[in-house]
């Protein structure tokens, strides 16, 4: 102990205090990067099963609700069927030419797959094809 300080200079003990709050916040921030990493999955899954969805919908011998049932399938294979339960399909105009539109909202993951549904929504776009 020094005698010019007195017990605020004295450092004894401070390195499992300062390896404990270290930890803690690597670890926050750790959890927190795999966090946005399955957030940015589940978000990249969806909206490329809204894509698929539209494209098989949009070919000339299937129909609008096979395509939003390939959808469900794929998100519910995928991330899980409650992510699934929101899909809406039907024919718009894009450049002059009608294509199909897939939308899906979905639950935003926010600890681990958990997370408030219905705040993210997505949408799939593809021409529809003729026999003309």
């Amino acid at each position: 102990m020094s005698s010019t300080g007195g017990l605020i200079a004295d450092e004894d003990g401070s390195a499992p205090v300062e390896f404990v709050l270290v930890g803690i916040m690597l670890t926050v921030l750790t959890l927190g990067v795999m966090q946005f990493g399955v957030a940015v999955y589940v978000r990249n899954v969806v909206h490329d099963a809204a894509i698929d969805g539209a494209y098989h919908a949009a070919l000339a011998d299937t129909t609008l609700a096979e395509g939003a049932e390939r959808t469900r399938d794929i998100v519910s294979r995928t991330v899980g069927a409650e992510y699934a339960d929101d899909v809406t399909v039907g024919e718009d105009v894009s450049l002059g030419y009608p294509t199909v539109v897939i939308s899906v909202r979905t639950t935003m993951p926010l600890i681990g797959l958990l997370g408030v549904p219905g705040t993210w929504e997505v949408s799939g776009h593809a021409p529809i094809e003729t026999f003309e």
